[in-house]
């Protein structure tokens, strides 16, 4: 096992080890046109505008996606890339953003940032909603045998999802990402990742990855990247995030987020985010709960979003 220093890194380093990270994630589509975006409807719902959308954002399928705007807004509106969670609900996917999940407050998402006035966009993934048409298992072994990585074909429609973001005229340059389980590992991926994003929030699945394996705890088929081990650990890919702000909240009864390996990455990203001057931008909140969203969790997260994209 590789278990490399957490530093900061020059631009052009950083830069780099993004690209390898990127480089990990298996056969990704090669289309990189412009995203193109067909409304299938619009609806006027309690506390926000609803489009109901289909994304062409691979070159293999088409993508359902919603996007909530707050009503009578006007001009553009800081929004945030809503990644749905796992949990089994294979059916919801996106619909995650309007309807929630058992272990999140009420109201869902769209309400409390529509109320916020900060727009949305959620994708359904491979596997979830409008695209569960197999199961995630036989999802994963295919790409495998094409060369692909289904966390990596996931994220490949994230990205995609911010250069549609960009194509709006009501999205201002300020973008966000959130979720909670899967959809907190999409969030820390993708802000790793692209640049584009502002400010990263993530709920109850912050995990280093070593430790997760020493206590013996394992994931659906979609976490997994092969060799990822070999070259970074879950801090290297944070650091990526620096000195973007940043807050994860964690459980400390989950099991999917093992307090030794919420000490090894908190300590390591204050040390980043102090060498990068901005040590008040990453914040890990622990609270003495289980996988679940407490209210607590819901008003750091949405005081977060507005102090970084809007305050």
């Amino acid at each position: 096992m590789c278990f490399m220093s957490v530093s900061v890194s020059s631009p052009d380093k950083t830069a780099s080890e993004r690209n390898r990270l990127w480089s990990l994630l298996g056969d990704l589509p090669a289309d990189r046109s412009v995203p193109r975006a067909e409304v299938i409807e619009i609806t006027d719902c309690d506390g926000y505008r609803l489009e109901r959308l289909r994304l062409h954002l691979n070159d293999i399928e088409p993508v359902p996606a919603l996007f909530i705007h707050p009503p009578g807004a006007t001009g553009p509106r800081p929004t945030v890339l809503y990644n749905h969670s796992h949990g089994g609900y294979y059916d919801l996917g996106k619909n995650e953003l309007i309807k929630g999940v058992p272990y999140q407050q009420q109201p869902p998402y769209a309400v409390e940032l529509a109320r916020h006035g900060i727009s949305a966009l959620s994708i359904d993934h491979w596997g979830f909603g409008e695209r569960h048409t197999e199961g995630e298992v036989k999802i994963a072994c295919d790409m495998l045998w094409r060369g692909q990585v289904m966390w990596g074909m996931m994220c490949y429609d994230s990205f995609r999802a911010i250069d549609y973001l960009k194509t709006r005229s009501d999205v201002s340059s300020q973008i966000g990402t959130i979720g909670m389980s899967m959809g907190s590992t999409m969030a820390w991926w993708m802000a790793a990742l692209d640049p584009r994003i502002a400010v990263c929030v993530d709920l109850c699945c912050l995990t280093e990855f070593h430790t997760f394996i020493r206590t013996k705890t394992s994931h659906a088929p979609y976490y997994y990247v092969p060799g990822l081990l070999k070259h970074f650990t879950t801090a290297q890919i944070n650091a990526l995030i620096a000195p973007r702000p940043h807050l994860a909240l964690a459980g400390i009864h989950d099991s999917l987020t093992p307090v030794e390996g919420l000490d090894i990455v908190d300590t390591a990203m204050k040390r980043v985010y102090a060498d990068c001057g901005k040590p008040q931008f990453w914040r890990l909140d622990r609270h003495p709960v289980g996988h679940l969203e407490t209210p607590e969790m819901r008003a750091a997260a949405l005081d977060f979003l507005v102090e970084h994209l809007i305050g």
